[in-house]
């Protein structure tokens, strides 16, 4: 990109990590270099930098400090929180309920699970990406042990009745799990009023460094290890700590709690232009996921009569960065599973891009990338012979 203007619209797969959590994770590759498990005064620098980034996730969520459980990621969160709630729990029940709109690394896992011979019910989703409550209460069973829903989902933004789903649980004596990592530091939530027994979250997300993330773990919830070794958090998750990450998730975590109010107003002043011209200005778009319950950044557009990719590879060239759907599936061949899922035809789904703004974008921004969409748009349905008989050429 030298030389090259660059725009970032995909915030969704990852973020910048800012001047404040860099500045905060320095000492701890440089001169705080201890290991927080050694019992020799150095080590106390360490340790109270996780400590400090323990009592600062879990505030953003209103959990307890003792209640957090560091991660690499949301995919070993995800994971962890699954695997191990099927496995401590199968003697009262085989029976797990998720959503077909999942990220992969719970759709993955369940099918782990159902290996395992554990028995899933994947509910499907109404066509604004919200799970139905009255499908879920129906699906409920005498062995059904979990409910995992995300908060907000990857690729269309739409946000999930999550206290409702926790009531639901709570009052079935089920356990909850929530796959938060796009919704952490982005929305308000509390894992109390929700009824959350479980959840997921990656530093990343918000501006942190990358392998870092924690899961949340209610008090009282006795679930067994997934990392297998020493006895690092607690004696759940054995491997020396990641205090440079843990630091930058931790001060990413209190900048998302003193700036969200004012940065999801940045952003949804953002997105509601940015889909607002789009859609008033480019014939045969349509935009996907809930029209106001969706995350404060996220747009996922279908433009008619295009290839996503082919739009991507464009956009890029004009240096735009987007994205055809979850980071995490680039390069696969397959149609996005959530656009399918909310009842796009196929043709549909991969016409589709995802644009995740950041309080750092700008308005200029969005007209150039408008002003190139319009362009690219037009240029290759120019060549759609399909779309010439649509408009009647």
């Amino acid at each position: 990109m030298s030389g090259k203007r660059l725009i970032y619209f995909d915030n969704a797969a990852t973020t910048r990590v800012s001047g404040e959590v860099m500045e905060e994770m320095l000492p701890y590759l440089s001169s705080v270099y201890c290991n927080p498990s050694a019992v020799y005064s150095f080590a106390s620098g360490g340790r109270a930098a996780v400590d400090n980034a323990r009592k600062d996730t879990a505030d953003l969520i209103g959990a307890k400090q003792s209640e957090i459980y560091f991660t690499s990621g949301g995919t070993e969160s995800n994971n962890w929180a699954l695997k191990a709630a099927a496995e401590s729990f199968e003697e009262k029940g085989k029976h797990i309920i998720t959503t077909g709109t999942e990220h992969h690394s719970v759709l993955n896992t369940c099918g782990y699970l159902e290996s395992r011979g554990f028995s899933v019910t994947y509910l499907e989703v109404e066509e604004d990406g919200k799970v139905s409550l009255e499908k879920l209460q129906n699906a409920i069973r005498k062995d059904t042990i979990l409910i995992s829903v995300m908060a907000a989902n990857n690729e269309i933004g739409t946000v999930e009745p999550v206290a409702q789903i926790g009531k639901i649980a709570r009052e079935n004596n089920i356990l909850f799990h929530t796959d938060a990592v796009q919704a952490y530091g982005h929305i308000p939530l509390n894992v109390n009023e929700m009824n959350i027994d479980m959840l997921s979250a990656s530093a990343h997300k918000i501006n942190g460094p990358k392998g870092a993330g924690i899961l949340y773990i209610r008090s009282g919830l006795r679930l067994r290890s997934f990392m297998h070794g020493g006895l690092q958090e607690r004696g759940r998750r054995a491997g020396t700590l990641n205090v440079p990450g843990i630091a930058g998730m931790g001060k990413a975590a209190r900048l998302a709690a003193e700036n969200m109010i004012a940065r999801s107003r940045k952003e949804m002043q953002l997105r509601d232009y940015f889909i607002g011209r789009v859609l008033d200005e480019i014939p045969c778009t349509a935009l996907n996921g809930h029209r106001t319950d969706r995350l404060p950044n996220n747009a996922n557009i279908s433009f008619g009569f295009t290839e996503g990719e082919t739009v991507l590879i464009l956009l890029d060239q004009a240096g735009i960065c987007a994205s055809a759907g979850s980071a995490c599936a680039s390069g696969a061949v397959e149609v996005s599973h959530v656009l399918t899922a909310i009842g796009l035809s196929r043709e549909t789904a991969r016409s589709s891009l995802r644009f995740t703004f950041s309080y750092e974008n700008t308005t200029e921004e969005i007209d150039f990338a408008v002003s190139e969409l319009k362009r690219i748009v037009a240029k290759l349905r120019e060549n759609s012979a399909e779309y010439r008989r649509f408009a009647g050429n």
